[in-house]
């Protein structure tokens, strides 16, 4: 039986085995490189630069990043399987984890080092909401765009085809509709919420809301459990596969380049491990690079992640929306210029303040926050820029222009993080 919770409490989940090399030679190996270090197996090029006379090399070299089966996770996977880890003096060892929640418990109590986490999870830590407080740390964007709505095929049999004629069908039929995200604080949770109120429907007054981890909605579907959900891909893919879900409407189509998952980790690793995260950082960097330089990349990705250690579903569920190629699984097909970005010149992994400070006016407009933070002054605390540059320079990344972006959502309202109180409060739908 699949644990769930509602948006006001979490269940544990069972966690799974990590992806770990636990090769013993190879161990030993590394130990015994003594005094020579790891460093002798950086770039050369890299280590002239970056890692000027050694005194920036990385001060711990095995990482354990966790992940959640998601195609999101890719760049974390690949700097490791394409030895771009290795290149920076660290050595990536990709940790699967079953749920954000065991995401969240692994990071903040050290037994995970950093992680792909869902951007607005880790503002909720740094506010003391969807966890214990705890000072966290963004080194990078993972990715933009490459979300999904799913409804049941149910729904569509009764007319719905999109939000508007959901909300004919909510005001008609009267009864409980349920609909998933996978955190409570988390973006999935923030793009449903944001979605299902741009046409009238109060996410905690008009329907219930509870929290499955993204492997387990397909699933939880399949049973009856939900009328709808918010995931990453692949879920919203699979379900169109297995003939019970359609696709709503992607949410990079609610926002084009929206934030979505980070590499996050303590403040405290962060100010222990500086160079370390640099290393790392620099490495999914480069990873990035890879997938998004073309389409036989984002193939070779496809295979690599789909295996059972990673995602663990068909290639073809993975390969297709990664290509930008759409199926909404009830007759409409398309080419997607938007879909999920890993790198876009660095403007995928730019970690930009006003990111962070849009998840904060959500979780003020939804409850979740009480009172107005200063958002400007958390982001620049948690958004761990300085790291960040550094490891632009030793990629070769592009830096934009500024700390900030401004976006246009799809209700035509702008986002730019100029006055992010005012914002929080205009919504004509809130708690």
């Amino acid at each position: 039986m699949k644990e769930k919770a509602n948006v006001s409490g979490l269940v544990p989940e069972a966690t799974i085995p990590t992806v770990a090399d636990a090769n013993p030679t190879r161990r030993k190996l590394i130990q015994g490189i003594g005094s020579a270090s790891i460093l002798s197996l950086i770039d050369p090029m890299v280590k002239a630069g970056a890692w000027a006379a050694g005194s920036d090399a990385p001060e711990k070299t095995d990482v354990k990043v966790s992940f959640i089966a998601l195609t999101d996770c890719s760049s974390v996977v690949m700097a490791n399987h394409l030895g771009l880890d290795k290149k920076y003096g660290v050595k990536i060892i990709p940790t699967k984890e079953a749920s954000w929640a065991a995401i969240r418990d692994k990071l903040v109590n050290g037994e995970n080092d950093m992680s792909h986490i869902l951007y607005g999870l880790v503002y909720g830590l740094q506010m003391g909401i969807g966890g214990q407080q705890k000072d966290m740390s963004i080194l990078m964007s993972l990715n933009n765009n490459g979300q999904a709505i799913t409804l049941s095929k149910a729904l569509y049999q009764k007319g719905v085809s999109d939000g508007a004629s959901l909300k004919v069908l909510m005001d008609k039929e009267k009864r409980d509709y349920t609909f998933a995200q996978t955190f409570p604080t988390g973006t999935h949770a923030m793009w449903l919420y944001y979605w299902l109120a741009n046409y009238g429907i109060n996410p905690f007054k008009d329907a219930k809301i509870i929290t499955v981890p993204p492997p387990q909605m397909v699933a939880n579907m399949r049973s009856g459990n939900m009328d709808g959900y918010c995931v990453g891909e692949p879920w919203n893919a699979r379900a169109i596969i297995d003939g019970i879900g359609f696709t709503a409407i992607t949410t990079q189509a609610i926002w084009q380049d929206h934030p979505e998952k980070a590499l996050g980790t303590t403040s405290d690793f962060a100010k222990k491990y500086p160079n370390t995260c640099r290393a790392v950082t620099t490495a999914i960097l480069e990873a990035g690079k890879y997938i998004d330089s073309s389409t036989s990349n984002k193939h070779a990705t496809a295979e690599v992640v789909s295996a059972p250690s990673f995602v663990n579903t068909d290639v073809a569920v993975i390969q297709d929306r990664m290509m930008g190629r759409y199926n909404n699984g009830i007759g409409k097909t398309w080419d997607d210029p938007q879909a999920m970005k890993f790198y876009n010149d660095g403007l995928a992994t730019f970690p930009y303040l006003s990111d962070g400070m849009w998840f904060m006016t959500q979780h003020k407009r939804w409850g979740l926050l009480k009172e107005h933070p200063d958002y400007l002054a958390v982001a620049k605390k948690v958004n761990n820029i300085a790291i960040y540059k550094d490891a632009a320079t030793a990629s070769k990344t592009p830096l934009p222009k500024s700390d900030m972006r401004s976006s246009k959502l799809f209700d035509g309202v702008v986002w730019n993080g100029s006055n992010p109180a005012a914002y929080a409060d205009s919504f004509k739908i809130k708690a």
